[in-house]
């Protein structure tokens, strides 16, 4: 990229989900600097991280790098780190990556950080119960819900039970939930039918777990109900009304309003319930004295700038303005408006006084063929639902090949029966939690290349082998069953 002009208003933005990503892109006619701060080299269309877990699509066509999709934009620059610090006196904006530490000044600072999951304040869940908020979490996700039904064809051949290694838990009924174990009862149901000897994947169980009362509370109960029982008759059990209270290695734990408990018992968890939003929001409200919601929330201002602050521009999952739901659609059209609201600061115009969310719509696929869609007062279901759904998952698809491939995927995986992405490898099952051994975790890896590696390598060796002994395997020649 050529070399940036003395003197031309500088802009940051941290984050290169929808809100980042299309704010950079409105401001690609504004003479300004634009420089995105991301962790992530890519950027994640995470509506559709569920299909990368059940494999019917891989990650690059969900989440296409980010140098490439800005690779047009002269005047913005990529730069790769995790933002660590944020001074609103000096205006400048500290990130990190490898050890190697970055600070950018600015002039007018969007924050777009999004948010992670939340496990109530029982982090320790995680462990055997990953989200699903990256693609390091969706491959992970993959390769345990695979790699379930493999070892479960390895314990019946040899006369054990398998039944926990084939019950399948997502805890959380909202759209990412109740999508995640469609797919999963399609996926036992229809795409490994006749793939295995020993067991028979049609009797798998999948159980979907909320406290609420109902499925899909946004979406009013009439659809709900429709959900549920759409859902009941793709083979999930819906468990409502109950808490999780605990999750281990082989299952979890429900508790009841009426102060019953249920256990059951499943290797293969999946945490789609709550979030919280970017640490980032902490740092801008003790700087600014604005406040924080129990999900982490910061409260802006009607422009979506913070007190005090109208250079900084928070959007997305990151704000608590008038109930505005997390999702894209309030991300795409929040980094809109900040680049609207700095354009009209360099021409010397008003700013936009109040961000106007225009609602249009939300959805859910429940299995094929099947979803529920309000847009306004309309409601929809059933096919219609569902094809509204392909439409506008698709448009918002970044990259024309993206589309392209996206659409042949759902062609195999929906009129036939095939899923392409059905690699998986014990890196994606383990890296995380080999990460997590190393001192700082992923942003703080030592800065010898040679000994992270060797750490790493330790660690999934010391993994490997504990899966080895859960799976009863304890020499060759039992690891050699002959299927029949």
């Amino acid at each position: 990229m050529a070399a940036s002009q003395a003197g031309k208003h500088k802009v940051v933005v941290i984050g290169s989900g929808f809100g980042g990503l299309f704010g950079t892109k409105a401001l690609r006619h504004a003479d300004v600097e634009v420089t995105m701060i991301a962790k992530t080299t890519h950027h994640l269309f995470q509506p559709l991280l569920y299909q990368v877990a059940t494999g019917i699509l891989s990650q690059g066509e969900i989440a296409p790098a980010t140098r490439d999709v800005l690779h047009k934009q002269k005047n913005a620059t990529v730069l790769l780190g995790e933002v660590t610090g944020i001074d609103l006196t000096n205006k400048t904006v500290t990130s990190e990556l490898l050890g190697r530490v970055s600070v950018t000044p600015y002039d007018s600072l969007i924050v777009a950080a999004g948010a992670g999951q939340s496990y109530f304040g029982n982090d320790q869940f995680a462990e055997f119960a990953p989200g699903m908020k990256s693609i390091d979490d969706a491959l992970e996700l993959r390769g345990r819900i695979f790699g379930s039904f493999e070892l479960a064809e390895l314990g019946a051949a040899r006369g054990e039970n398998v039944d926990d290694l084939l019950t399948f838990v997502v805890v959380g009924a909202g759209p990412t939930g109740v999508e995640m174990a469609g797919q999963i009862a399609e996926l036992a149901r229809r795409t490994l039918k006749q793939d295995f000897r020993h067991i028979s994947s049609r009797q798998a169980r999948v159980v979907l777990v909320d406290a609420a009362p109902q499925v899909l509370p946004p979406f009013g109960e009439k659809l709900g109900e429709y959900s549920k029982k759409a859902l009941e008759k793709a083979g999930v059990e819906v468990v409502l009304g109950g808490m999780v209270t605990a999750v281990d290695e082989r299952g979890l734990e429900v508790k009841f309003k009426d102060g019953s408990t249920r256990r059951i018992d499943s290797v293969a968890k999946i945490w789609a319930a709550g979030v919280q939003a970017s640490p980032l929001g902490k740092t801008l409200a003790e700087q600014t004295g604005a406040e924080l919601d129990r999900a982490g929330r910061i409260a802006v201002n009607d422009d979506l700038t913070l007190p005090g602050h109208p250079e900084v521009f928070v959007l997305g999952d990151m704000i608590s303005l008038k109930n505005l739901p997390g999702v894209a659609q309030v991300a795409m059209q929040g980094g809109k408006f900040a680049a609207k609201s700095i354009k009209a600061d360099l021409a010397g115009k008003p700013r936009p006084q109040e961000f106007k969310y225009f609602d249009k719509g939300s959805m859910a696929t429940i299995s094929r063929g099947k979803a529920v869609t309000t847009v306004g007062k309309l409601r929809f279901t059933g096919l219609i639902a569902w094809l509204m759904w392909l439409v506008v998952h698709l448009a918002y698809l970044t990259g024309f090949k993206n589309r392209v491939t996206a659409v042949l995927r759902w062609a195999i995986s929906f009129l036939g029966r095939d899923r392409s992405e059905r690699t998986t490898t014990l890196q994606q099952i383990f890296a995380r939690q080999a990460l997590e051994q190393i001192d700082g975790g992923a942003t703080g890896l030592v800065s010898d290349p040679g000994e992270t590696e060797r750490l790493l390598e330790a660690r999934r060796n010391e993994l490997e082998e504990q899966a080895a002994k859960e799976a009863r395997l304890t020499d060759a020649g039992e690891r050699g069953v002959t299927a029949h």
